[in-house]
Order: structure tokens, then sequence, then C-alpha cells
């Protein structure tokens, strides 16, 4: 059995030994939530599949019907949205439950010593879950249209690891941020619907004046959609290089500011939960 000595300093330089030495319990809390995520739902786990079709459906009436938007070449439209779909429901859902992962997690916080960086990670790993499920929808549409993918999709894993360290980075900032002020919790869902309606979800980003599209590629969604689009699709979907690489870098800042924000907060996490 393991002695673990608590005293001054060993937490700072051994911090990250520790995240190691405690994978137990990251794996626990990520069973955990995956568990009772979706208990005593009627639904159950069928919520993961609903919830990114519904918003599919509703997006392709609304910009391919109403506003009279088109895919490139010979993409269906259904499968232009549901390919945003895919990192954008990911993204959403592991900044909502990220954000509120250390306030849900007070007494386990205040009682023992692990470190705290386990739990909001534990939540990304819980919306991945969902993500795997969103992805089997996305490859029953595409046998539904008989749309074979080429060889971008050999591509398609280095823009689910972007996606899965945007989601982590934005997550850190929050969960920091709304166990200091509780006036987070009511941003966040209005963050989340903003953003869906800024990220080019239901449409694809080369609607975008050209004047404008690095500014707007400052959203690190942005290049990660363009490249679950362009690596799914077959390479129809254009592909802005800059606005991917615009989106690599956002993300590492994001990355490494909030996991320094959250390590300065983190000694004070247990008094102020």
């Amino acid at each position: 059995m393991q002695e673990l000595i608590l005293e001054a300093g060993r937490s700072e330089k051994n911090y990250f030994r520790d995240l190691w030495r405690y994978r137990e319990l990251f794996y626990f809390l990520s069973w955990r939530d995956i568990l009772i995520r979706y208990k005593q739902t009627v639904v159950g786990i069928g919520w993961a599949v609903l919830r990114p079709f519904l918003t599919m459906l509703v997006f392709t009436f609304i910009f391919s019907r109403v506003a009279k938007l088109h895919a490139s070449g010979s993409i269906p439209y259904a499968l232009l949205v549901m390919a945003g779909m895919l990192p954008w429901q990911f993204f959403a859902n592991s900044l909502t439950e990220s954000s509120a992962s250390l306030v849900d997690n007070t007494k386990l916080i205040s009682k023992i010593y692990f470190p705290r960086l386990i739990i909001p990670s534990s939540s990304v790993i819980t919306s991945f879950i969902d993500f795997l499920i969103t992805l089997v929808i996305m490859a029953s549409m595409m046998a539904w249209y008989r749309f074979t993918p080429d060889w971008h999709i050999l591509l398609l894993p280095l823009f689910v690891l972007l996606c899965i360290a945007c989601a982590f980075g934005a997550g850190l900032w929050l969960a920091a941020l709304n166990a200091e002020y509780r006036d987070f919790r009511y941003i966040i869902p209005f963050i989340v619907q903003f953003g869906l309606y800024l990220s080019p979800v239901g449409f694809s980003s080369s609607i975008v004046p050209a004047k404008w599209r690095l500014v707007y590629a400052l959203n690190p969604c942005v290049g990660i959609i363009d490249g679950f689009r362009w690596s799914l699709l077959g390479g129809e979907s254009p592909l802005w290089l800059p606005g991917v690489l615009l989106s690599v870098a956002t993300t590492g800042i994001i990355c490494v500011s909030s996991i320094w924000y959250f390590r300065r907060m983190e000694k004070t996490f247990a008094d102020i939960l």
C-alpha cells in the first residue's frame, strides 16, 4: 500500500505526478457521471441520439428551406449540419458539465486531497461518450445518403483531439470562475446558446465575407467544425487553412491560460465552495 505524505510544498512539486497516482479516481468519477446522467429518465441514453438529431432537423429546415442556403458540391445539407453538430454538441456538453463540476463535488473537495484538475477533466470524458453516439448517427446518415468518405477521414482524429483540447481548456476556465463567482451558472447557458448561432453549425463558414473571415476564425470552434466537415465529407466541404491554424493557436492559449488560472485558484476551492 502506498503512503501519501502531506507536507508543505509537496503538492506543488508533485502535482502532475499525483494526477497519474489518482487515475483510478478519474475513472470512477467519469463512470459515475455516465451512470447518473440519464438515470430515472424515460428515454434514457436515447437523449444522446434525440438531441443532436432533432437539432439537425431544425437547422436543416431553417437554413436550407427558409434561408435558401446550399451545401458545397453534392453534399446533402443534412450531412453538412450533422457534421457541424458533432464537435459543437461535444464542446457545448463539456462546457456545461465542466463548469458545474466543482460545485457539484463540494463535499468531496472539502474532505480529501487529490488534484482538483481531475474533476472537470472527468466531465469532458463523460461528454465524449455522447460524442461517440452522435458519431454513430453521422455514420448512419452517410450510409442512408450513400455518401462514402475518402482519405480525408484519416485526419479526423486530429480534429477530435483539437476539439477535446478546446473543450478541456474552456471547461477549466468556467469551472474555476463558477466556483468563485456563482453568477456564471446563469451566464453559461447564454454563452452556449449564443455560441451555437455564432459558430458555423447550421451553415458553411465560407459564406462569411472574406474581410471578416479572419476575425470570425478567432472563434476556435470555426476551424474545428470546418475540419470535421472536411474530414467526414470527402474534402467537398472547403477547408480554410488559416482558420484551422488560428483555431490551433487559440486553443493552445486557452489551454495554457486555463491550467494556470485553475492551479492558481485551486488552493481556495475548499474554502469558497
